[in-house]
């Protein structure tokens, strides 16, 4: 891929930054058909003024055809005030929209439909556009969301929020790069500056074959935060065993 094409993809994403809870991790748009996997999430952040808060997952997914990839994850939730606890069911399902490697921009669609534990909350719908490029060993993801809240007791806005990686493909077992996450409020009205969060910091990536079609993969990053209402530190990581 020419270099003007990636250096433009990076300016696109790189300046706005996503999150919205400590466990949060990177879409990637693509799609393994057949692939089963065994998915844990985990993350753990402190905010100026506030207790810790931390956050883990485990789910079941599969890529029902070749664009088409599904999960069920029950997520679990841990504040200094309430302990460890049952959060809520979350069913992930992501499209993949391109043939890897046919266009510049591999593209794909992320739906997330959550259930959480306490009724008054509602349902929270996370859906919106995934892309990656690559240039050489180096590897760029970048995503745009909206995420809404339906029959809950209070009135929500969709919030528009933003996720981007930097990898370099070092080799298989270890791979090296940034991550980024971040919010900036209302879709159609973004919050001060001085109120919206990001965070971003060095992340490891890497993926162990174990043959036959087993391997495990896995991601972990330690993400500062850049603006006053994210978290100080947020340590993340992930691991999928897929067969």
């Amino acid at each position: 891929m020419h270099r003007h094409t990636a250096l433009a993809f990076m300016s696109l994403f790189f300046p706005h930054i996503a999150a919205a809870g400590p466990s949060d991790y990177v879409f990637m748009p693509g799609v393994t058909y057949g692939e089963r996997e065994i998915d844990f999430k985990m993350g753990t952040w402190r905010k100026s003024g506030e207790g810790r808060s931390s956050a883990a997952s485990i789910g079941f997914g599969y890529g029902v055809t070749q664009n088409w990839f599904t999960e069920i994850y029950r997520k679990y939730e841990r504040t200094d005030d309430a302990g460890t606890h049952f959060d809520a069911w979350e069913w992930e399902n992501k499209f993949q929209l391109t043939e890897p490697g046919r266009f510049p921009i591999d593209a794909g669609l992320i739906l997330e439909i959550e259930k959480p534990q306490d009724n008054s909350e509602g349902y929270e719908v996370v859906f919106g556009p995934l892309f990656q490029t690559e240039a050489g060993k180096l590897q760029l993801n970048g995503n745009l969301l909206l995420e809404q809240h339906y029959r809950s007791d209070s009135t929500q806005r969709a919030l528009f929020s933003y996720q981007w990686q930097a990898k370099y493909r070092w080799q298989p077992a270890l791979e090296f790069g940034m991550q980024g996450f971040g919010n900036s409020g209302s879709w159609n009205h973004w919050d001060p500056v001085t109120d919206r969060a990001h965070r971003l910091g060095p992340a490891i990536f890497g993926k162990v074959a174990l043959g036959s079609r087993h391997a495990i993969r896995y991601n972990a990053a330690w993400l500062i935060g850049t603006s006053g209402n994210a978290p100080s530190q947020n340590f993340r990581a992930q691991a999928e065993y897929e067969f």
